[in-house]
């Protein structure tokens, strides 16, 4: 796929590959031609080949979504260098112990990033954003534009170019959960990342010529790969909303909550709409299709495999069981539910394995699920379930049926009940103008037809969430439950 894409970019060089919005107009702004794109990729890839890396050393990356971070990744491609992800929402000391796990032998960092993890490390972390300082990691050079304080620039590469690696081996290190004592991270080689990326395209299909909207890298390259460009989000609601209307992209890629934010400023959106990162309920979808979407698909996706099932509105919506419905396993993903009910998953696009372990012969997903009729159903994470009067309830069975109208997202946690059992807490966040005592009513039926599950306790308040793909944060939720009762 990333050879794909090489190809194309050199083939039509005054493409638009990668598109901006301006922000009070959201009109459509290049901020690479793919031939530029192409460009700035050969002279990293001859500017890391002159510092010395070579293919299975690891290159940590810690720069802003953009030309310029795509650009150093299929630098790293050709030179079949393994890519360490650094994520500025972990935290110094998770980051420092992750990274010594990699080991990486060079950062590469924008200026932005040595800001968070120096002078502006007491403001960003305001905003959870902190970096350790990256130079007692590894030695680090700056890409793009350079600031005082920041490290010496990437040299540009001259002379004649590397040969590109053609073989397998490690392609990303991205990490995703554990302890600052035992950091854990996700390895996917270069046949699992080319495999995750041709069930990305099966499932999209983007047309050439005709914009696509997303910030993954999961999204980018297959893209720019069918030669579609591709525009970057907006960060705020309403340049979001300005920039659809402009764009009419033929296929979009937000998460749940980028996608509530968009709603609410009521945009008439185009083509096919995606969401994933965290639970995509019906009615979220039937909201998509409501402002014009032609459909509007949910996506199960691990950072250990994506993605993993996908399922439409109308199959969503028409689905009358417990749990959330994610849709059959797509082609080549299989699916087995172990004893205690958690799900595993096969697949060519899964990883490898977790970094200082032995490889996987299948995943772990964490999910409490079954199979419905080949089609995968989601009951909860292993870890969320609420022990109540000897009864062991998964919220994931429930949480989809209280997104009524009016909701804009609820979850159920656990909350002590002081004798050493738990109380269930239905926490709903209503959308913008919604009448609290009407989803009251609305949701009597659902409550009353929750049985040993139905909560001892509706709040209305907003939802925390966490982290990069913004999913409910549950210890939050609780907190704010527990909170709520003490001060009531």
């Amino acid at each position: 796929m990333l050879d794909r894409l090489d190809a194309v970019l050199r083939a039509d060089r005054h493409r638009p590959a990668l598109l901006t919005a301006a922000p009070l107009t959201g009109r459509p702004r290049v901020l690479a031609s793919a031939g530029e794109l192409a460009e700035l990729a050969d002279r990293y890839a001859a500017a890391l080949h002159r510092h010395g890396l070579a293919a299975g050393d690891t290159l940590g990356v810690a720069v802003r979504p953009g030309p310029r971070s795509l650009a150093v990744l299929l630098a790293a491609y050709r030179l079949g260098l393994r890519v360490a992800v650094l994520d500025p929402t972990a935290g110094p000391q998770v980051l420092t112990a992750r990274l010594a796990l990699a080991r990486p032998a060079l950062v590469l960092a924008d200026a932005a990033a040595q800001a968070v993890a120096g002078w502006a490390g007491p403001l960003a972390r305001r905003a959870h954003l902190a970096l350790p300082d990256l130079t007692r990691i590894a030695p680090v050079r700056t890409v793009g534009r350079r600031l005082p304080g920041c490290a010496a620039a990437l040299p540009a590469g001259s002379g004649p170019m590397p040969a590109v690696f053609d073989g397998d081996g490690d392609a990303v290190i991205i990490f995703t959960s554990g302890t600052t004592s035992q950091p854990r991270a996700v390895v996917h080689s270069r046949a699992g990342l080319a495999a995750g990326m041709r069930a990305v395209t099966a499932l999209v299909d983007p047309v050439a010529g005709v914009p696509v909207l997303g910030g993954m890298f999961f999204v980018l390259v297959p893209a720019l790969a069918a030669g579609a460009p591709v525009a970057l989000p907006a960060r705020s609601a309403a340049a979001l909303a300005r920039q659809v209307a402009r764009l009419r992209p033929q296929a979009t890629y937000l998460t749940p909550p980028q996608l509530r934010s968009l709603l609410a400023r009521s945009p008439r959106l185009t083509g096919q709409v995606f969401s994933g990162s965290a639970p995509v309920s019906a009615e979220l979808l039937g909201r998509v299709k409501r402002a014009g979407a032609d459909r509007a698909y949910g996506v199960y996706a691990l950072t250990e495999l994506f993605p993993a099932a996908a399922a439409e509105e109308a199959e969503k919506a028409a689905y009358g069981g417990d749990g959330d419905l994610v849709g059959a396993p797509l082609p080549g993903v299989a699916a087995r539910i172990d004893d205690a009910g958690q799900v595993w998953l096969t697949g060519p696009g899964q990883a490898d394995r977790y970094l200082g372990e032995p490889p996987l012969t299948e995943v772990a997903t964490g999910d409490v699920g079954r199979l419905d009729g080949g089609r995968l159903v989601l009951a909860g994470r292993c870890k969320d379930m609420v022990l109540r009067a000897a009864e062991n309830i998964y919220p994931g069975l429930y949480e989809p049926a209280l997104h009524v109208p009016g909701v804009a997202l609820a979850v159920l946690v656990g909350v002590p009940a002081g004798d050493g059992d738990e109380q269930l807490v239905a926490l709903v966040e209503p959308e913008a103008g919604a009448d609290p005592g009407q989803l009251r009513t609305a949701l009597r039926p659902v409550l009353d037809r929750m049985g040993a599950a139905r909560p001892d306790r509706l709040v209305f308040a907003r939802v925390p969430l966490s982290g990069r793909s913004r999913k409910p944060d549950r210890r939050a939720a609780a907190l704010l439950v527990a909170t709520e009762t003490r001060d009531g």
